[in-house]
Parts: C-alpha cells; structure tokens; sequence
C-alpha cells in the first residue's frame, strides 16, 4: 500500500504568509518533490517526571480580564435570514448563492490568525505527537503472542502501525501551520500493561483528541487551518472507531459525537506527559483537578456494569483488565451478545451502562502539579460541588450530586435522549463536577469550564 504524499506546508510559505498548499503531481512519497515529514525521536523512555519544574502555571499576559461573559443574548442578525428556501441576495456569479466565508477569491492562508488559533491548533499538535508515541509503545511493549492472545492478528497490528504513520502527517501538517514556535514531541508514560489495557486506553485517548478539536474547530478564526484540520480530525474519528472494534465494543453507538472545551482535552491529556524539550512552547489552557469513576463500566467484564475499582487512574479513567476471573471475562465467553473479543460489531445483551444506574465519583483537590515536568498546575473557580454534567452528542445534562464524604459523592446516570430513540448517554463520553447547571449547547460549551469543580472524566457509557 502506497499512501497519498503528505500536503504540508513550507516554512517559506508560513514566514511570507502566501498560498502554502503545493500541487498534488502523484509522486510517491520519498521522491525528491514530496514534503518532508517532521522528525520525531523513535526511542523514547516512558517513565514518569520526577525533577522540578522549572516553570509553573500556565502561559498568561497581563492584565487579565474578568472572564466571558456566559450568555449576552442572541446576535440582532442571527436570526434576520429569512430561510425561505429562496435567493434572498444577488449571485456573485453563475450557480453561486450569495454567502459563506472565504468564498470572495482571496488567496487562502494557512496559518493562527489569533491566540486562540495558535493555542488551540498547539494543544491538537500535543495530542497528535501523543498518539504518535501511543501507537508505536504499544507495538514495541506487547510481542506477537500478546496481540495474538488478544485476538489482533499481523493485519492487525499494522493498522496501528498504519495509524502511527498518519500521525506523522497530522503532526507536520499541524507544524508548519503554527511554524517555528510549534511544540515538538515529548516523552510519556502509560499506565497500561496488557494489550487489552492498551487498546482500551487508545479508544480512550484517540477520543479525548476527537473531541478537543471538534470543541474548537468552529471557532478558530483561521478558516483555512480548520478546513485542514478537518481532514485529520474525521481520520482521528476513524482510528477511535477501529479500536473500539478491537475491544469488542460496538464501532458507533450514537448518532452525533461530542465536542468538549480545550480546557478538558488539556486536562485528560497532560498527566501522560512527562516531559518536554526545555523550550517547548507552553499552553493557556486550564488543569481541572482530576475526577475518578470508581465503578467506571468496564468492557472487559462479561456484565461491565458491575465493575468496582477496576480503572488505571483517574481522568479517562482506562479499564484494568487484570483481577477479573476468567468466567467474568467477555472475552472468554462464545455467546453472541456476551463475546467481546476483536469484530466488526459487537451487539451486547448486557449493556454497560443504563438510566438509573448509579455512578461512584471522587476527586482530588486543586494545587496539585501535572503535565509536562510537572510544571503545570490544578486549578477550579468553581465552589461547591452540587451537580454532574454529562457531556454526550448534542447534549449537556445534570444529574444531582449526593455528596458522601469528603471529595466524593454518588449520581444517578440520567434518563435522556437527543432525539426519540437516540439515548443520549452512550458510547465514549464525558462527565464533570460542577456547581450550577447553566443551559449550553455544543457551541458555547466552554462557558461550563468557570463552574467546573473537577474533571471531567471519561465515562464508559456503551
């Protein structure tokens, strides 16, 4: 298999601020006139930070403001536009509606265009040099017989080699986007020690990167980067799709995936990271203070809902397959509806999740260090805790918090659907600590991060 050439952008190109795409001329990659690829380590340890930082908090200027303000009403021409199906505006030309951005014939710049862009488009290159990483530990960690014990084949364990290779993409493209001040890859630590763990901490990971993006990608002011952006993100929610298939989950439970703010992408992503290049660039973004499920559903048991205690940590809160017995492991079973094992679909008798079910939550404290060098520091403005937000598709739902002892509390997972026969709460989801229960939707979700008291946390719903 001979992939398309990677379409990167020159530095020339970024420094000039000019058209930056080349012509594709079908050359295979390696030939003289393909992009160059960014250059990464391939030997890296996995350890964790155990030094002093040498820089804590994350990046600021003063002054800073008071905040955004949550809700300041609907835009007096949001809602002018008469959608009657008719031309309502004069034609810039034959076949062409009036309308739309980037669409009057400038030439596209593909570069940040504000500190939102370069800070937003930085945490997705922090996630793709993550996964990068990810994919290749967990082919050189397990041998052959790991994977084959857990039902992935040779075939198998090149799609995620594959996978790896598509992130080399994404991160050069994302590089010359941002340009000289791009964060380079870091090193990392995994808590993993199965195959099964590991293709369970992917599913997870390459989630929380799927989300983070689309949480933003409306945003951006740089049109162009978002169009390109785009086109990897939809590649990201591919390789999430295949890993749940590995773990035996249903590839796609719901009807719309969710977006998040980048505030909750940093926080499940940075306590993974040990280290970084002593002039990496650093992010804005805020570290909540971690929130643990301490029954997370776990898809590893043959009656995942009965999980306690079996997560590798807070945050994506990844299952720990070992200490199940062998009759309680799905993957053990032949029974349609009960096997797990790696498939197209898995269809489960016995769902993971369901209304009415009653969720187990505790959390740290803020002030505590995380991240890269540990230089990053936990923080909430939120005060006390009353609510849990559950974050899935097009919906924000509350559920009362019953507080039960000190940063710890139980939840009734909520009754709710997007649409008639769309249970809202499924698939790979998230969930948050908060302190009100402030009306949003998906495009201004971020204004929830002020009463965010913990999390969120990956919740293992279907």
């Amino acid at each position: 298999m001979i992939p398309n050439p990677v379409i990167a952008l020159s530095w020339l190109a970024w420094l000039s601020c000019s058209l930056a795409l080349p012509r594709g001329n079908g050359t295979r990659p390696g030939s003289s006139s393909a992009p160059s690829v960014v250059v990464y380590p391939t030997s890296l340890p996995h350890t964790r930070f155990s030094g002093r930082p040498s820089t804590t908090g994350a990046v600021s200027i003063l002054p800073i403001g008071t905040g955004i303000p949550s809700n300041v009403g609907v835009s007096p021409t949001a809602t002018s536009y008469p959608s009657n199906g008719q031309l309502n505006s004069p034609q810039p030309g034959p076949f062409i509606p009036a309308g739309g951005a980037g669409t009057s014939g400038q030439t596209p710049v593909y570069r940040p265009q504000s500190d939102f862009d370069f800070q937003s488009l930085a945490l997705a290159l922090y996630q793709e040099y993550i996964e990068l990483d990810l994919f290749h530990d967990g082919l050189a960690r397990f041998s052959e017989a790991d994977f084959t014990a857990a039902g992935l084949n040779p075939e198998d364990r090149y799609l995620i080699q594959f996978m790896a290779e598509q992130e080399v993409g994404h991160a050069t493209m994302l590089t010359n986007i941002l340009g000289p001040a791009a964060p380079k890859q870091c090193t990392y630590n995994y808590p993993y020690t199965t195959v099964q763990e590991f293709l369970d901490f992917c599913q997870k990971l390459t989630r929380v990167g799927e989300a983070g993006v689309y949480g933003f990608l409306s945003h951006l002011d740089s049109r162009e980067s978002a169009s390109l952006l785009l086109q990897a993100i939809t590649t990201e929610a591919r390789q999430q799709m295949v890993f749940r298939q590995f773990e035996g989950l249903f590839p796609m439970p719901v009807w719309f995936e969710v977006g998040v703010p980048q505030s909750w992408a940093w926080t499940l992503l940075a306590p993974y990271i040990s280290s970084c290049p002593e002039d990496q660039t650093r992010l804005v973004w805020q570290n909540f203070p971690a929130l643990y499920i301490t029954n997370q559903p776990n898809p590893a048991r043959t009656n995942g809902a009965s999980a306690q205690a079996e997560t590798l940590g807070g945050g994506i809160n990844s299952l720990k397959s070992s200490g199940i017995p062998p009759d309680q492991l799905c993957f053990n079973s032949d029974n349609v509806g009960v096997n797990c094992q790696p498939a197209i679909t898995r269809n489960r008798s016995q769902p993971l999740s369901y209304p009415g079910r009653q969720v187990s939550l505790n959390w740290d404290a803020p002030g505590n260090p995380i991240g890269p060098n540990n230089s990053y520091v936990t923080a909430t403005t939120a005060g006390a805790p009353r609510f849990v937000a559950w974050v899935s598709q097009l919906n924000v739902t509350y559920s009362p918090l019953t507080t039960t002892g000190e940063k710890q509390g139980t939840t009734i997972q909520p009754d709710v659907s997007t649409y008639e026969g769309d249970p809202a709460v499924n698939g790979t989801m998230f969930i948050a600590i908060t302190d009100s229960d402030p009306y949003l939707t998906p495009f201004n979700l971020s204004s929830i991060n002020q009463h965010v008291l913990a999390g969120p946390a990956v919740y293992q719903a279907g």
